[in-house]
């Protein structure tokens, strides 16, 4: 074997020496194997229209949707506050999942508990799971707050996280005051934004409705402060520091909800952080009596804005505010609502953008985009292609709904860039994969998941979403903004740039445009 203690191998170079390739050929027998040219043939009719057809006519299975479950969404708002641990009432291994997506993302632990159910609580319920979990995890990890979440296998069987929270506490899990909020996030309806929604939501209902019963209800006193939502976002962690950015040169006081900016970018000092950063309790608590709540994406916060806004305060959302458009009336807004005047360091923000633009628009301009993931993330994506005059011509979102395809439609409307642009709510990327075949493009834009893609249709890929695994350090940079857009913007030509010179290499054949110079 070519693998030993003194010759350690990358995966990368193992599996292709000639005793591992014999193995995955002996391996084949195993697998019903069809004849080569058989595969072949059916590969080639996967690309056609015809396919393309009963592809899409198919209802009862799902490949490959570009979304997760309503937990992971629930965990990732919860650790944005201080002190938080989250805590999924369900089995180890559907918290493991909730774990290792988001730390290969940031390269960041998380940490999450579960209550660890199995069989028998699946048969007989799992309040002593929550008892013993609860107090488990209040006396091993010492945490301000425990938020707690469902999986699928509570949720099926009905357990009342309500009646279990306030069973535990008589038990003696955890003190009677203690924070313990809720929000029942079963994985088999919506997606990860519908869990942050529901799980912000229940953090807010915990602290400005008195849910817990020890808590008091908090009688609104209206001040000057604005509320931040940031939403489910792989950005997170270079987007809410550029939105803080933002309000600081403004003067705005604010508070932004579910800030984990920092636990996902703890530092390596020595010093391990299982909690860092995150809005305060009181923050939390207090955010009742702020004037306005903006939601920085729209499809993330539908029930959270419908209550902060049920306690009289004006709301607002956004749709992933990248680019000139998005963030001039971002800006607008929150002069508008703050009171307070666009200083002018954003505004020469926003001409060096516009300059940049300038600067490449020939090399962007009438290039034809795919796009998929979440719904706000597609909106303000598309938004900005057309800003670019860039061509979207399939937008998809797994988790985006009728609600969203009309708004999307709206927008390619207004823009001669965007009249030839479908729209595909519901579809995954199989779907996406027909659409490519059929109805070629020249980028693809969404995570890492659009890899297989680009092997398959040749479509190159550029990296913007969640999750993006298979590079390094991408979220750490913000993408809203003026800034961010100008980020966007260096990785669409960068991936532009790329290709060209992939095209013009060969040598005394198209390298008399392998060009120094673009």
């Amino acid at each position: 074997m070519a693998q030993s203690a003194e010759h350690v191998l990358d995966h990368l170079e193992l599996f292709r020496g000639p005793e591992y390739q014999q193995m995955l050929d002996k391996k084949k027998m195993f697998e019903d194997p069809r004849e080569p040219a058989e595969v072949e043939r059916i590969k080639e009719w996967t690309k056609t229209p015809e396919y393309r057809e009963k592809n899409f006519a198919r209802e009862a299975l799902t490949i490959n949707p570009a979304k997760a479950c309503q937990p992971l969404g629930a965990v990732f708002a919860s650790v944005g506050f201080e002190g938080t641990l989250p805590f999924v009432h369900g089995s180890q291994g559907c918290v493991a999942y909730y774990r290792s997506h988001l730390s290969r993302h940031f390269k960041e632990p998380c940490s999450c508990v579960s209550s660890s159910m199995t069989e028998d609580a699946a048969v007989f319920g799992g309040l002593n799971n929550m008892i013993d979990g609860l107090a488990n995890s209040y006396n091993m990890y010492k945490p301000k707050m425990i938020a707690v979440s469902t999986t699928c296998m509570a949720e099926v069987i009905g357990d009342d996280l309500n009646a279990f929270i306030k069973t535990s506490k008589e038990k003696g899990s955890v003190p009677a005051e203690f924070d313990v909020p809720f929000a029942h996030t079963p994985a088999f309806v919506g997606s990860h934004v519908t869990g942050y929604d529901n799980a912000l939501k229940g953090i807010l209902e915990h602290f400005w409705d008195g849910k817990a019963g020890t808590v008091p209800k908090l009688e609104r006193r209206p001040n000057q402060a604005i509320n931040i939502i940031g939403g489910f976002d792989g950005y997170t962690v270079g987007n809410l520091r550029e939105i803080r950015r933002i309000l600081e040169l403004m003067g705005i006081q604010h508070t932004i909800l579910a800030d984990n900016s920092e636990v996902f970018d703890t530092p390596t000092d020595g010093e391990f952080r299982m909690y860092d950063g995150g809005t305060t309790l009181e923050d939390a608590a207090n955010a009742v009596h702020a004037k306005a709540t903006i939601s920085m994406q729209e499809w993330c916060t539908e029930k959270t804005l419908q209550f902060v806004a049920g306690h009289g305060q004006d709301v607002l959302s956004f749709n992933y505010p990248i680019g000139i458009s998005a963030t001039d009336d971002l800006l607008v807004a929150l002069s508008r609502i703050g009171g307070k005047d666009i200083p002018e360091q954003l505004a020469r923000e926003r001409g060096r953008l516009v300059d940049a633009i300038a600067d490449s628009s020939a090399h962007i301009h009438g290039k034809k985009f795919a796009i998929y993931g979440d719904p706000d993330l597609c909106y303000g994506v598309a938004a900005f292609l057309l800003e670019l005059g860039a061509e979207p011509t399939h937008v998809l979102s797994t988790n985006g709904n009728k609600a969203w395809q009309t708004k999307m439609a709206a927008l390619l409307a207004g823009s001669p860039f965007g009249q030839s642009c479908q729209v595909y709510p519901g579809r995954d990327l199989w779907h996406l994969r027909s659409l490519l075949f059929t109805e070629p493009v020249d980028f693809l834009i969404g995570n890492t998941y659009g890899k297989y893609l680009e092997r398959d249709t040749g479509t190159p890929l550029i990296r913007i979403g969640f999750p993006v695994f298979d590079r390094h350090h991408h979220h750490r940079s913000p993408i809203w903004g003026y800034q961010g857009g100008l980020n966007v913007l260096v990785k669409i030509l960068d991936k532009i740039f790329d290709e060209i010179d992939k095209k013009t290499n060969l040598l005394g054949k198209t390298d008399y445009s392998f060009d120094i110079i673009r």
